[in-house]
């Protein structure tokens, strides 16, 4: 995963791209009809029921915007909400505050809604020894806010993006002449290069299965798109020589059947590719 640094690195590219997109040369609407000088205050109203995420890159939303605004909260990330809580208020300028508002909104709304979908899939997974991981299905520009809720949900994240792990999938497969050949040119690869990267292999079928596991330096096996009976039967012919992961079309109804098929990690790209947004709203009072 990528270090501390990269991750606040990426918030800040976040946080000043949405900033220039939202606001650009001005918000005129603002500049036109209040003061420059005019205080005020907001709190961020809960329309809706779930977990809460947000709250911590809204404050840097709020302090990159103006550094006077002031932020008192009162629910903290990953907590439950329901209709009425107030997550926060903000006071300073009315003119920084407006400005803030929409990216703020965008931002939690978005993350709440990944951060619920991760907890709901997490508590079906209570009980059996498998963790609920992202993808890179995310969208462009936002992945680390959206791997960051599935932090706070209570998932673990993937690899973040094509630099910080290697997955050999099935066209990396095809490209390089079959699974044998692609393991043995990665790990020539990293080696040449220095890199010290874990492997993911995507398998297919049983047979695929088989082929991985004649290779040392596997971290890991992707079991794409197998029904349950080849799920289990795959995790005994793996055992304990590297982790195992399901992925392929898992959803809520499904995703329990295959914890119990006793893989390590379950991949869902519905985590952050299928949600639907949280009702928030900023409120003057």
């Amino acid at each position: 995963m990528i270090s501390d640094i990269q991750f606040q690195t990426e918030l800040q590219l976040l946080i000043s791209n949405a900033i220039r997109e939202d606001v650009g040369t001005g918000d005129y609407s603002s500049l036109a009809c209040i003061p420059e000088t005019a205080h005020g205050q907001a709190k961020l109203l809960v329309k809706d029921q779930g977990i809460i995420a947000g709250v911590a890159i809204a404050k840097m939303i709020f302090e990159f915007v103006d550094p006077k605004l002031k932020v008192k909260t009162f629910i903290e990330d990953g907590t439950h909400v329901e209709y009425g809580d107030v997550v926060f208020e903000v006071s300073g300028s009315s003119q920084s505050i407006l400005k803030s508002e929409r990216v703020v909104l965008n931002t939690m709304q978005r993350m709440s809604a990944i951060a619920t979908k991760t907890s709901q899939y997490a508590k079906l997974l209570e009980g059996t020894s498998a963790k609920i991981l992202d993808t890179r299905k995310t969208t462009p520009n936002f992945r680390v806010a959206e791997k960051w809720a599935v932090k706070i949900g209570g998932g673990e994240n993937h690899r973040f993006a094509l630099y910080d792990m290697v997955m050999l999938k099935d066209n990396h497969i095809d490209f390089a002449g079959g699974i044998t050949l692609a393991i043995k040119k990665t790990k020539e690869y990293l080696k040449t290069n220095n890199l010290d990267l874990k492997i993911i292999v995507e398998a297919r079928n049983l047979d695929e299965i088989r082929e991985i596991l004649l290779s040392d330096g596997v971290h890991r096996i992707l079991i794409d798109n197998f029904n349950y009976e080849d799920t289990k039967t795959a995790v005994s012919l793996i055992g304990n020589k590297c982790q195992t992961e399901s992925s392929g079309n898992i959803n809520e109804k499904t995703i329990r059947e295959y914890a119990l098929c006793g893989v390590n990690y379950i991949s869902s790209g519905a985590l952050t590719h299928s949600v639907y947004n949280m009702d928030l709203s900023l409120k003057a009072f």
